[in-house]
């Protein structure tokens, strides 16, 4: 008589037992975003502990805003479910790198700004670098003198800084440069050069510009006599907070 299966050959279930735990690991890509900030808090300490006068304290608004910036640029990592953990230590140790770097370029811009200024100084003396302060720094050219490349009238023209001169002297081709034609009875002017005497034409520019100096309704002159630079004299000079020269640097502090 062949065998049939019933209800008393299923196999019995298990008996129920206590719940099973749910996993509570957390995210691989919340503990790598952690990560990230935690060392980049670490780090900020480090510099606050060895660098106390240069580094801003933890609770300036300059430092969260940087905190802001980090966690809303590596916030993706968030959503990571698997990574490679070499892949993860790189990124880990490149976002902080950028951080650190961001944090120090910011914490001494000043002194950036200024080796900077100097670099272009030593590069290019007659450009008007800008140094940490706002203030414009020249550096000493040909001759010993102090050449610089400013605007007339938003026009390019070429100077030399006498604190000898008492005027503002234009060539006449900086003048032409900037729309400057007098005509010969406006050369009216006399004054005693070291070639004898010489005769300019007064004239109003609407502005100059050195650097980030600007000023507006300069009395100048447009000299007769052709010239290799335009002068800068003490009526611009006096127009200036002051002035001083260090070393191979002329530097104006503009208002």
């Amino acid at each position: 008589m062949p065998e049939f299966d019933g209800p008393w050959n299923k196999p019995t279930p298990p008996a129920a037992g206590p719940p099973t735990a749910p996993n509570r690991r957390i995210p691989l890509g919340l503990a790598i975003w952690a990560g990230i900030l935690a060392t980049a808090i670490a780090a900020v300490t480090f510099l606050t502990w060895n660098f106390p006068t240069a580094v801003p304290k933890a609770e300036s608004p300059s430092v969260w805003y940087l905190f802001g910036l980090l966690a809303l640029v590596t916030s993706g990592l968030v959503g990571l479910r698997r990574v490679n953990l070499a892949t993860a230590l790189r990124n880990l140790a490149a976002w902080t790198a950028i951080f650190a770097a961001i944090f120090v370029g910011y914490t001494f811009r000043g002194e950036l700004a200024a080796a900077g200024a100097k670099l272009v100084s030593a590069i290019n003396p007659e450009h008007a670098a800008v140094g940490a302060k706002g203030e414009v720094v020249i550096g000493r050219g040909a001759g010993d003198g102090f050449y610089v490349t400013g605007t007339v009238n938003d026009k390019p023209a070429r100077f030399l800084v006498d604190t000898g001169a008492s005027d503002i002297v234009l060539s006449q081709d900086d003048a032409a440069r900037a729309g400057l034609t007098p005509t010969s009875a406006q050369y009216s002017r006399s004054s005693e050069t070291a070639n004898g005497v010489g005769f300019g034409a007064p004239i109003m520019l609407k502005s100059l510009t050195v650097g980030t100096i600007r000023l507006t309704d300069v009395p100048v002159q447009i000299n007769k006599a052709p010239m290799s630079a335009s002068l800068l004299g003490m009526e611009f000079l006096k127009r200036l907070p002051s002035f001083e020269v260090k070393g191979d640097q002329l530097i104006l502090h503009g208002r």
